[in-house]
C-alpha cells in the first residue's frame, strides 16, 4: 500500500473539484482558461487537505524509528524491535516513501502560490476587461494589479528591512524565501480568522435553524421579496444599456471603423434585443465624415464591459428566482403536510425533470413524509449539537494552542494519546476531521461572500469568471496559513510545541519561522485568540445589525422591515403560484384535447387524403370538367377545418409568442427571427 493512497486521493480530489466547478461554472460558455485556471486553483487546496493527515501519520512514524535507530534494534517485517524495552514502530497502512512528500509539497506550494499572486490576478481583470484587443486588455489587466502587486511588495519589503537592519541575520537565500512566505501566511492569516470566526457559528447554527420550518420559510418569503428588487433592477439596468447600444448601432454604420467594436457588443448582447435591434438598422447608409457625434473607442470600451456584466446579473438574478420559487413551494409543502392524516407527501407541482426509477421505487411518498416531517428536523437538531461542539473545541484550541506543558489544546491531546499507541486509522481520521471542519468553516463562508454584486458564487451554472478567479485566488492564500494553523493545533509544528523533533514535510518547505521572531512568537500565537471575538459577534449578529443600520436589509425577526418585506415576499410567492397552477391547468386541458379528439382529426384527415386522391383520379378521365374546381374548394375546406380546430382548441395565455398558427408556418409567411448584426457589403442581398 505504499503510496497507493496518495495516488487514490489525488484522483479522488480531482473529481471532487470537478463536481463543484461544474456546479458553479459554465463550461460551455465560460473561456477554457478560466476554466482551467480555476480548476486547478481549486485542485491544489483541496489536495492539501486531504494530502495533510497522511504527513502527520507518516511523520510521527518516522520520529518513532528516528528514535529506535539511535539504540540498538533488531528488523522485523514492517516494524522495528528495541532490545530492552521491546518498543515497535507499526509501518503505517499509508506510508509515504521518504522524499516524495518534501517534492509533492514543494510543487503544489509554490505553483499555488503563483496561481494567487501573479497568474489569477491578471486573467481576472482580463476577463472583466472590456477591451477588444488583446493588447487593450493586457494593458488593462497591469494597471488594475498594479494595487495586488504593490500591497505584496510592501509587506515583503518591510521584513525585508527589517531582516537587514537586524545586525544577527545575514540574508541568504533560504532567509529570503522564508520572509516571502512568511509575508504570504500572515496576509492570509489575517483574513483567515476572520473567516473562521464568522464559519465557526454560522454553520451550527443555520443547521440548528433548517429544522425550523416555520423560520425558513419566512426567510424564504424575505429572500423572495429581495431578490424580486434585485431582479427588476438588473432588468431596468439591462434595458438601459440596451438602449445605449441601440443608439450606438445605429450612429455607427457597417462601413465605420469602429463597427467591428460594435459587432462585438452586439454579439454579448441577449437574443431578444438583437432581434429588435437589426428590425431598425439602416446599414446601407454611409457615415458621414463630418459628423463629430461618434462614440470613441474609449467609451465603446466601457459599454462592452458594462453589458458582460448586466447581461450576467440578469441571467443569474433570473435563474435564481425559479430555485427560490421551487424552496418556497417546497417549504409550503412540507407545512401542509405535516398535518397529513394519510402520511403521504403530496406535492404541489410535480417535478418537471424526470425523476429515477430506482428513486421513485424505494422513496415513495410514505417514505418521504416521514423524512420530511418527522426525521429530518431531528438529524438537522443532532448534527447542530455536533458542530456546534466541534466549533467549541476549535474555540479553546486557538485560544490554548501556544501552551505546552500542559497541553491545553484538545487536538494535540488526541493526537498525543494516538501516538502513543501508533494508531494511525485513528491519526488519520481525527487530522481529517480537523482540517475538514476548518475547511468548512472557511470555505463555506467564501461561498457565502457577496460584495456588491462584483464578488458572487452562484450555484446552476449561473457564476461568471470573474467570481470563479476571484474565488481560487482566495483560496490559495487561505489554505496555506489554515495548514500552518492546523500543525499548530496538533502540537506537529515545532515552532509551536519548542521540541527538537522531525518536523513534517509541509513544514520543512516554509523554513524555519524563526527568521522573523516576532512573527512566530507573536502574530502566528497572539493574533488567532480574536477568533474568540469574532464569534460573540456573530452569535448576536452585530455585523447584521449594522448593516440594516447602514441601509442593507437584512433577516431581523424583531425588524418591522423585515416584517414587511416577508408579507411582500408572501404575496409574491402567490402570485407565481396561481400562475404556475393556471400553466399546469392550460397544460392539462390541451392535453386531455388531444387525446379526445386526436384520433377523430387523423380520420377526417385521412378521410379528406382518400376523398382528394378519388377526385384526382376522377379529374383525370373526366378532362371536360376543370381541375381548380376542386382542388380550390378542396384547399379551403381543409383550411376552414383547421381554423375550425384551432378555435375550438382552448387557450393558451402563457405562450411565449403568438405566431402560433401552422397556416402561417406552412405557408411561408412567418419565418422566426434569428441573430441580427451588422450586414457587411457581402450580405447585403443574403436574405433574398
Amino acid at each position: 500500500m505504499s503510496g497507493a493512497a496518495l495516488g487514490l486521493e489525488i484522483v479522488f480530489v480531482f473529481f471532487l473539484a470537478l463536481f463543484l466547478l461544474h456546479r458553479y461554472g459554465d463550461f460551455k460558455k465560460q473561456h477554457r482558461l478560466v476554466i482551467i485556471a480555476t480548476l486547478l486553483a481549486w485542485y491544489l487546496c483541496f489536495l492539501i487537505v486531504f494530502i495533510l493527515p497522511l504527513d502527520v501519520s507518516t511523520t510521527i512514524y518516522n520520529r518513532c524509528k528516528l528514535a529506535v535507530n539511535s539504540s540498538p534494534a533488531e528488523s522485523n517485517g514492517s516494524y522495528v524491535t528495541v532490545a530492552p524495552s521491546k518498543q515497535k514502530c507499526f509501518k503505517p497502512w499509508s506510508y509515504i516513501p521518504n522524499g516524495i512528500m518534501p517534492i509533492f509539497w514543494r510543487v503544489v506550494y509554490w505553483t499555488s502560490q503563483f496561481l494567487t499572486w501573479i497568474l489569477l490576478p491578471f486573467m481576472q481583470s482580463y476577463a472583466r476587461s472590456g477591451g477588444f484587443s488583446i493588447t487593450g486588455k493586457i494593458k488593462t489587466a497591469l494597471i488594475e494589479n498594479a494595487i495586488y502587486y504593490g500591497t505584496y511588495l510592501l509587506i515583503f519589503g518591510a521584513f525585508l528591512i527589517y531582516v537587514a537592519v537586524n545586525p544577527n541575520f545575514n540574508l541568504q537565500w533560504n532567509q529570503l524565501q522564508t520572509i516571502g512566505i512568511a509575508a504570504a501566511n500572515t496576509w492570509g492569516l489575517f483574513l483567515l480568522v476572520l473567516l473562521l470566526g464568522y464559519g465557526l457559528v454560522e454553520i451550527p447554527r443555520s443547521h440548528w435553524n433548517g429544522a425550523k420550518r416555520g423560520y425558513l420559510l419566512m426567510k424564504t418569503y424575505f429572500k423572495a421579496a429581495k431578490l424580486m428588487t434585485e431582479k427588476a433592477d438588473a432588468e431596468e439596468n439591462l434595458e438601459d444599456i440596451m438602449e445605449e447600444v441601440r443608439k450606438v448601432s445605429e450612429s455607427i454604420k457597417y462601413n465605420h471603423p469602429l463597427r467591428k467594436c460594435v459587432d462585438t457588443i452586439l454579439k454579448k448582447c441577449p437574443t431578444e434585443y438583437q432581434e429588435r435591434m437589426g428590425r431598425n438598422m439602416d446599414d446601407y447608409e454611409d457615415f458621414d465624415e463630418r459628423q463629430n457625434s461618434y462614440p470613441s473607442e474609449k467609451s465603446l470600451v466601457k459599454l462592452h464591459k458594462q453589458v458582460i456584466y448586466s447581461v450576467q446579473r440578469h441571467r443569474r438574478t433570473q435563474v435564481q428566482w425559479q430555485i427560490l420559487l421551487e424552496q418556497a413551494f417546497y417549504l409550503e409543502d412540507v407545512a401542509k403536510n405535516e398535518t397529513s392524516a394519510t402520511r403521504q407527501f403530496v406535492h404541489t407541482f410535480h417535478s418537471q425533470e424526470p425523476e429515477n426509477k430506482i428513486i421513485q421505487y424505494f422513496y415513495t411518498p410514505t417514505v418521504e413524509w416521514y423524512w420530511e416531517c418527522l426525521l429530518r428536523p431531528w438529524f438537522y437538531r443532532v448534527l447542530a449539537v455536533v458542530l456546534a461542539t466541534f466549533s467549541v473545541i476549535v474555540v479553546w484550541s486557538e485560544c490554548t494552542f501556544f501552551s505546552t506543558k500542559p497541553v491545553l489544546s484538545l487536538f494535540a491531546v488526541f493526537i498525543q494519546l494516538a501516538e502513543k499507541t501508533y494508531n494511525y486509522i485513528y491519526i488519520e481520521m481525527a487530522c481529517f476531521l480537523t482540517i475538514f471542519f476548518l475547511s468548512i468553516c472557511v470555505y463555506s463562508t467564501v461561498f457565502r461572500i457577496r460584495v456588491f454584486n462584483y464578488y458572487y458564487l452562484a450555484s446552476h451554472h449561473q457564476t461568471d469568471a470573474y467570481s470563479l478567479l476571484f474565488s481560487g485566488m482566495l483560496f490559495c492564500r487561505l489554505t496555506p496559513p489554515l495548514c500552518l494553523n492546523f500543525l499548530g493545533l496538533t502540537h506537529m509544528d515545532s515552532t509551536i510545541s519548542h521540541k527538537n523533533t522531525q518536523p513534517t514535510a509541509y513544514t520543512s518547505i516554509m523554513g524555519s519561522m524563526r527568521v522573523l521572531t516576532f512573527i512566530a512568537d507573536g502574530f502566528y500565537i497572539y493574533y488567532p485568540m480574536l477568533v474568540v471575538i469574532l464569534c460573540i459577534a456573530t452569535y448576536f449578529s452585530l455585523g447584521t445589525r449594522c448593516l440594516n443600520l447602514l441601509g442593507f436589509q437584512q433577516f431581523m425577526g424583531d425588524s418591522e422591515m423585515t416584517s414587511d418585506l416577508i408579507d411582500e415576499g408572501k404575496e409574491l410567492i402567490k402570485r407565481e403560484k396561481r400562475k404556475r397552477q393556471r400553466q399546469e391547468e392550460g397544460e392539462t386541458r390541451r392535453r386531455e384535447w388531444k387525446e379526445r379528439y386526436g384520433n377523430r382529426e387523423d380520420s377526417t384527415r385521412n378521410r379528406v387524403v382518400h376523398t382528394d386522391q378519388k377526385e384526382s383520379s376522377f379529374s383525370e378521365t373526366n378532362t371536360n370538367r376543370p381541375l381548380s374546381k376542386y382542388t380550390r374548394s378542396n384547399g379551403r375546406t381543409e383550411r376552414d377545418r383547421i381554423e375550425l380546430l384551432q378555435d375550438a382548441e382552448p387557450l393558451d395565455f402563457n405562450a411565449d409568442s403568438i405566431h402560433d398558427d401552422p397556416l402561417e408556418l406552412d405557408s411561408g409567411r412567418y419565418q422566426p427571427g434569428g441573430r441580427y448584426l451588422s450586414m457587411s457589403r457581402s450580405e447585403i442581398f443574403d436574405d433574398v
